[in-house]
């Protein structure tokens, strides 16, 4: 009679190890928002002068339309008219930019307002910025 109940025991300690392990370090991302992008202003100064990106993300299930990037100042936005799920647009504020946020709105009701980062160490690669 111990030996079924100490086998029971050891079992069940293995599942709770194993439940563990699947949940804490497998990489399980649940993207449940239909609507919802990444905005990522970057902005790098260094010798050689100033160079600014601003990546756009749909990270959503469903597709963007209409999304307008405002870059401040007197520079015109940008407006991609569809962005799919998983797509990824890389983007030059124009001249006229105030540089220091970027406003990007959806049909769908997003509104995101992002101040421009600085990578901590990023030297310029050629005439390609930051290499991204």
């Amino acid at each position: 009679m111990k030996k079924p109940l100490l086998a029971l025991v050891v079992a069940g300690g293995f599942l709770a190890i194993i439940i563990y392990l699947v949940t804490n370090f497998l990489p399980i991302t649940s993207t449940s928002e239909k609507y919802n992008i990444s905005v990522d202003p970057i902005m790098i100064s260094d010798e050689m002068g100033t160079e600014t990106h601003v990546a756009i993300k749909n990270i959503g299930t469903d597709t963007l339309t209409n999304i307008v990037v405002n870059y401040g100042g007197t520079a015109k936005p940008d407006i991609i008219p569809k962005l799919n799920p998983g797509e990824k647009v890389s983007l030059s504020p124009p001249v006229g930019s105030e540089l220091k946020v970027v406003k990007v709105t959806t049909n769908e009701g997003i509104e995101i307002t992002k101040e421009y980062r600085t990578p901590a160490s990023a030297s310029f690669v050629g005439n390609s910025g930051y290499g991204g």
